[in-house]
């Protein structure tokens, strides 16, 4: 196992993607975070404190459970009934590999009305897409192989592992 991010790391790298976010999103007006169940509901959650204490700025958060929308899952998830309707919606994730967990949240978000614009903030971007995603805020490339595994504890250590 390689230590990719320990607490401290992973404090400082969503301290600037919040950054990266007020920048663009200046007024914070509209924004809205959204969190996919589990681990990125936790980075959307120390983004949105970075947010209040950075900018005094109150932005809505909520949580996205993407199992009904998968395409290579067949299981019946809860329905996701926010109105997102004109809003500017950063939807945050940890790991961004093939995007299938991306574009299943997207179907989630189209399926709660028809947001201003949708960005993507991921904790790491290990490559290897199958659908054309990108992310808009990136904390870290990773660079790996198919057999590898990224590991994200959000609710304990708060580090980000690599194992080969």
């Amino acid at each position: 196992m390689h230590l990719l991010f320990d607490e401290i790391k992973v404090q400082r790298t969503l301290r600037r993607i919040t950054h990266e976010i007020l920048e663009r999103h200046q007024g914070g007006k509209n924004l809205v975070l959204l969190g996919i169940e589990k681990s990125g509901v936790l980075l959307a959650q120390m983004i949105k404190d970075n947010m209040l204490e950075f900018e005094s700025l109150d932005v809505p958060l909520y949580t996205v459970n993407i199992t009904r929308y998968r395409d290579d899952i067949q299981e019946e998830g809860p329905p996701f009934e926010i109105d997102l309707t004109s809003q500017s919606v950063i939807l945050i994730d940890d790991v961004l590999y093939t995007g299938r967990t991306v574009r299943a949240a997207m179907d989630a978000i189209m399926d709660a009305g028809r947001p201003d614009q949708v960005e993507l903030a991921v904790l790491i971007d290990r490559g290897h897409r199958e659908l054309p995603i990108r992310a808009d805020y990136v904390g870290k490339n990773v660079p790996t192989n198919k057999k590898e595994k990224v590991i994200v504890d959000m609710k304990d250590t708060k580090t980000v592992y690599l194992i080969k």
